[in-house]
């Protein structure tokens, strides 16, 4: 009994796996789409779409390949820039955090150039990434504003600059 098997809470720090985020990402889209999770995934229909994008400034185009420089991109930076874009409708991503998921072999698999061109042809609003994500956990836990900019400025965290950080701590008022 006792505190066997314990680890001590060295670091407020808190890992969001990326094989969750990617199984998130299924089960919404299988929902939003109304088909059952066991229907294959490699279909090339693309998703409805809403004017309103809950994605705040995630890009600015239509989620279609047809965007201004995705004639340059082969065809799987073109797939990277579809998953992206999916990616950034159903959660918050820093630019490193959505490369990082992309490359990942527990994520989409690309190799890490593919996932750097297809994140660098997508017009984002880090900014706003940054305070949704900041948002997003104080739904679910208490922060200070140093604490919270050292969450989301973490390498083991979310990644984002530590602009993008602080900016995301003041605009949900906690700095």
């Amino acid at each position: 009994m006792g505190k066997a098997g314990s680890q001590p809470r060295s670091s407020p720090l808190r890992k969001k796996p990326y094989w969750a985020r990617g199984i998130i990402f299924i089960i919404i889209a299988a929902t939003a789409s109304g088909c059952s999770l066991s229907t294959s995934s490699a279909t090339n229909s693309p998703a409805p779409s809403n004017s309103g994008s809950s994605a705040a400034g995630s890009n600015s185009g239509s989620s279609g390949r047809s965007g201004g420089s995705s004639s340059n991109l082969t065809e799987s930076q073109q797939n990277a820039v579809e998953a992206a874009r999916n990616y950034l409708q159903t959660s918050s991503f820093s630019k490193q955090g959505l490369i990082d998921q992309l490359s990942s072999s527990a994520g989409d698999g690309y190799s890490v150039h593919d996932a750097k061109v297809a994140v660098n042809s997508l017009h984002v609003n880090w900014n706003e990434q940054a305070v949704r994500s900041a948002k997003t956990y104080l739904q679910t836990s208490s922060f200070s504003c140093q604490g919270l900019i050292q969450q989301l400025g973490s390498s083991a965290g979310e990644k984002f600059t530590e602009a993008q950080a602080q900016y995301a701590a003041r605009k949900v008022g906690l700095c």
